[in-house]
């Protein structure tokens, strides 16, 4: 399955220099507000050592990683909702994507003006929440107006959806996001064409100097306490250090470079998890001479559900999987090891998969 990640933020914070840490598109990086009026897409391999740990017991031809779509989406400005900027060619894309990752410029510069002439993440916050509500008031009040002419007509669905669409008006009027609403999934059902920006899942990137890439500094601090009530991530980034970082051609020195300033890991590695995490994805994997693959799912995706993942024939024509544990496979070193001490399990179509497993599809079409 395709996952795409949207990257939102005022104008200045750094989206686009975070999005070219990993990116193997590049893009256009300037000081000057609505520079850019267009979005920019590339894919990031997501990274997961657990494949090269298959492949010293299996040795492949290739390894496949998981790709994930990242949209640089256009500087956000005041009333984009409205037009302004590049404001509805902005939210367009944003639509389009399945989480929003929302940077915040948490560090100064005084050759870097800040669009709103201060540097405070917690206000662009508020700025991007208003701006996605009013285009979701927009969206909602005129699905609204499409059921009000099908009640005149009789139909009893059109004045149930209206109940609903009245609840998301009162929440979305009063400055909330979507998201928050409690409705049922039936009730949901009844928004999901309209792909609500609040709805979406989302985290956030305080993108500090470099002195603070470790721990964070004054403005980081501000966002975790804003946000501490949220279900959400908040992740500290040194855009400008990554960038660097990231056009080291060796692994052993970037290694090194993030040990010098007190990482672990590049955090962009730590960016893809929470989109992981935020969309309630797993793994699982097919092994064998020609490839290593890595593949994603739903977490609660069925054995059947997975099999489609990697072609629908295997869905349709679903007979049974062969499961191994990843843990198993390591310590045991081979499938027929595996089987050997009942650590290779056959189950069906009610079987739901693990973040882990290597599968084995048997079907026929």
């Amino acid at each position: 399955m395709a996952l795409s990640c949207g990257i939102v933020g005022l104008t200045n914070t750094g989206k686009s220099t975070i999005f070219n840490c990993f990116s193997n598109t590049k893009a256009e990086v300037t000081n000057y507000s609505f520079s850019t009026s267009k979005s920019n897409i590339g894919m990031v391999k997501v990274p997961d050592p657990r494949l090269k740990e298959l492949e010293k017991l299996e040795p492949t031809e290739k390894l496949v990683q998981v790709v994930v779509d990242i949209v640089d989406l256009p500087g956000l400005a005041k009333g984009a909702s409205q037009g302004e900027g590049v404001g509805n060619k902005f939210l367009g894309d944003l639509r389009n994507t399945d989480a929003i990752i929302h940077v915040l410029r948490c560090f100064d510069d005084e050759n870097l003006p800040h669009v709103e002439e201060s540097i405070d993440p917690v206000r662009d916050i508020e700025i991007l929440d208003f701006e996605l509500q009013v285009a979701d008031l927009e969206s909602v009040e005129k699905k609204m107006a499409r059921f009000q002419k099908l009640i005149k007509t009789g139909d009893k669905d059109a004045k149930k959806g209206i109940e609903v669409l009245k609840k998301y008006q009162d929440h979305l009027g009063d400055f909330q996001n979507a998201r928050t609403l409690e409705v049922s999934e039936e009730e949901q059902k009844v928004v999901g064409d309209l792909f609500l920006l609040t709805s979406k899942p989302i985290f956030y990137v305080c993108n500090v100097d470099d002195a603070s890439a470790a721990t964070g500094n004054e403005y980081s601090n501000k966002v975790t306490e804003h946000l501490k009530e949220d279900d959400t991530d908040v992740l500290v980034i040194a855009a400008q250090m990554e960038s660097e970082i990231a056009e080291l051609e060796e692994k052993e020195e970037q290694m090194e470079f993030l040990q010098d300033v007190g990482l672990t890991e590049p955090g962009v590695d730590r960016l893809i998890r929470s989109a992981y995490s935020i969309l309630n994805l797993d793994t699982f994997f097919t092994v064998g001479p020609k490839e290593i693959r890595a593949w994603t799912i739903k977490r609660g995706a069925t054995a059947p559900e997975a099999a489609g993942v990697i072609h629908s024939d295997l869905q349709r024509g679903f007979i049974r999987a062969e499961v191994i544990k990843y843990n198993d496979f390591i310590e045991l070193k081979s499938e027929q090891a595996c089987k050997d001490n009942g650590k290779l399990n056959v189950e069906g179509k009610k079987y739901v998969v693990k973040d882990g497993d290597l599968l084995n599809i048997r079907f026929n079409v």
